[in-house]
């Protein structure tokens, strides 16, 4: 081509040559990227290893300095004090059923308030939906005493209900769900109605069918929420059969005044963590989705 340099030697015009370079710079780029991505992974990884191998060991290895990262002699005795000397699997159903029946009224309340702070109008909206977010910056120990005295006098203590019945109403999922329902555009709602759909219909056949995205990310994160609450349960389970199972393994851990039981510690977390991790891996879609859910606004 006239006035175009050409190099023989490799054969590339000169464009050639900058967009070759600019191909290998981008690929090298990529490649630090995922080798960062890696490393990461790999840091992050390495408490759950550490919780789980020091579930095999021995208080006095589990304290030895330099410390032990893979134990020579590993033992099952803190397995064996959680599984057979507790009602360890008494405690795991526990926590299924209250973090179950959190994430079931969570996405009940949510749902229906969401709706309605999204797609209704009425006097107050603003004000209810912001008193609603408010309490979310309570500190916790502001509204216990209440609560505590309420559930005393319905004799709810050692009881699914009294565990479960303060978070009713999931504020969070509240505040997504309204997020969510404002992306839904009006104009299919005017259109079923003028089809001739009711309030229930339009509600059970087009809103929820269109927040199933919003509903799993609400249910798993009041699922999460409830499974991982410890002060609530302290103080509704005072019976060793009732309690959930991190305030279980917190007291079994405790095994002395100003000392822990390191190894049964980590047995418990261990085994606290295994149904999370199940729970994640097969719902882990609806986990991504929970993150962006109601980010954007159609």
């Amino acid at each position: 081509m006239a006035g175009t340099a050409f190099d023989a030697s490799k054969g590339l015009m000169p464009g050639d040559r900058v967009l070759r370079r600019r191909y290998l710079v981008g690929r090298w780029l990529r490649y630090l990227a995922l080798a960062f991505v890696v490393a990461l992974a790999i840091i992050l990884l390495i408490p759950i290893l550490w919780m789980l191998l020091g579930s095999f060991k021995i208080q006095r290895v589990a304290l030895a300095y330099p410390p032990e990262l893979i134990p020579s002699n590993p033992v099952m005795d803190n397995w064996e004090r959680l599984l057979i000397d507790r009602p360890s699997m008494r405690w795991l159903l526990n926590s299924f059923i209250v973090a179950g029946g959190i994430a079931l009224f969570g996405v009940v309340t949510s749902t229906c308030a969401g709706y309605a702070f999204g797609k209704k109008q009425f006097p107050g909206r603003t004000i209810f939906f912001w008193l609603i977010l408010m309490t979310m910056m309570l500190p916790r120990q502001i509204y216990i005493i209440p609560l505590f005295v309420l559930m005393k006098s319905l004799g709810w203590f050692n009881s699914y209900q009294g565990m479960v019945a303060p978070y009713i109403v999931y504020p969070f999922g509240v505040f997504l769900m309204r997020q969510y329902m404002q992306s839904i555009p009006d104009e299919l709602l005017e259109a079923a109605k003028m089809d001739g759909a009711s309030e229930l219909q339009l509600f059970r056949h087009i809103i929820l069918p269109l927040s199933r995205p919003a509903i799993g990310a609400i249910a798993i994160f009041a699922f999460m929420a409830g499974w991982n609450d410890y002060l609530w349960q302290l103080v509704m389970a005072t019976d060793e059969l009732w309690l959930t199972l991190p305030v279980g393994v917190a007291k079994l851990t405790a095994s002395g005044v100003g000392s822990i039981d390191i190894g049964v510690g980590m047995a418990g977390a261990t085994f606290a963590f295994i149904p999370m991790l199940l729970i994640f891996l097969v719902f882990q879609n609806y986990f991504i989705k929970g993150i962006t859910v109601g980010a954007l606004k159609g």
